[in-house]
């Protein structure tokens, strides 16, 4: 038979280990990119994460435009740093565009890569 200390070590080891799950699983949060003409707000799950994926759907943006003058307009355009901003940090980084892949992904055109600011 089961004894009434028992039963609350046993709840007692439940709850302790739904507070230790809710911990590990990483869960969407608000950020705001920052890339000095304008504030965009975001979700994610890390800041670098963040950063990467707004990134990616400017690369892309300019991979996908036919007109070379606005290409060219555009490639302009790339932020040079970025700032996300969460609720209690914010990681600024430098970007580095290359038109052309000369290291990581030789070939690939419009590479970029992230370099971690001290803050």
């Amino acid at each position: 038979m089961i004894k009434f200390t028992q039963i609350v070590l046993i709840e007692l080891t439940m709850k302790l280990f739904n507070k230790i799950r809710k911990v590990l699983i990483l869960t969407k949060r608000e950020f705001i990119i920052d890339i000095g003409k304008e504030k965009i707000q975001a979700s994610g799950y890390l800041h670098k994460n963040v950063a990467i994926k707004y990134l990616m759907k400017k690369r892309r943006s300019v991979l996908m435009t036919k007109n070379l003058e606005k290409v060219e307009r555009l490639f302009a355009d790339l932020p040079r740093k970025i700032s996300i901003i969460g609720k209690n940090i914010t990681h600024n980084y430098e970007v580095n565009w290359q038109r052309q892949g000369v290291t990581d992904f030789e070939g690939s055109r419009y590479v970029f890569t992230l370099k971690t600011l001290d803050n």
